[in-house]
């Protein structure tokens, strides 16, 4: 058996959005299941993000604190963004969000893991790259607004990031997954095995 996820769908009698947000919308699906019943399926519809995994020279990844409303919280998190244009290539739009929220640019781009946040309530996918050549970025920074007024920038030692996660001191999703991927490509293969920036990406096509 090949262990390897695999495009499916599951018919469809009915659809509608009783939602439309700003940037994502509810849709709720009428879905046949295997013995026959319909059932309803609500989901947010996400158009995808791109998160970076900054890691510096000094074995520092570049770790950015921010409100988050949802959780009531201020979460550490590595710089990421919405795919705000459809079929929009996600190592540009990784970059922009490097420079906006770091200004800072990268050398070396990889594709470090592609997620979906919750797949069980949302069809968010994420690409995590992983970025190194660190070096600060020319022109003048981006004004930032709202939760990204307030925002906190650090570089801290991957170590002491794996150790925050599993002590359960560290949530962001992207943080998480990125910090942890970081450290089994290392003891596996070594992070330059890793897929290319603009390695194929099937949940959210794009042009090279």
């Amino acid at each position: 058996m090949t262990i390897k996820d695999a495009p499916e769908e599951w018919e469809i009698r009915g659809t509608e959005t009783p939602f439309t947000g700003n940037k994502t919308s509810v849709r709720t699906d009428e879905v046949v299941m295997p013995g026959g019943a319909v059932v309803r399926r609500d989901y947010q519809v996400h158009p995808g993000s791109v998160a970076v995994l900054a890691l510096d020279d000094a074995d520092r990844a570049l770790v950015l604190r921010q409100y988050r409303h949802p959780v009531r919280q201020k979460l550490w998190e590595i710089p990421a963004g919405l795919l705000d244009v459809v079929g929009e290539n996600p190592l540009h739009a990784a970059q922009r969000e490097l420079y906006e929220e770091a200004h800072v640019k990268a050398e070396d781009w990889r594709v470090l893991t592609d997620v979906y946040t919750t797949p069980g309530g949302c069809d968010e996918a994420v690409r995590i790259f992983l970025a190194r050549g660190l070096s600060e970025a020319e022109g003048d920074r981006f004004a930032v607004e709202d939760e990204e007024a307030d925002m906190e920038l650090a570089r801290v030692p991957l170590d002491e990031l794996v150790r925050g996660v599993l002590a359960g001191d560290l949530h962001n999703n992207c943080l998480v997954v990125g910090v942890l991927s970081v450290v089994a490509a290392r003891s596996g293969d070594g992070l330059d095995a890793l897929r290319p920036a603009q390695a194929p990406w099937p949940a959210r096509p794009f042009e090279a």
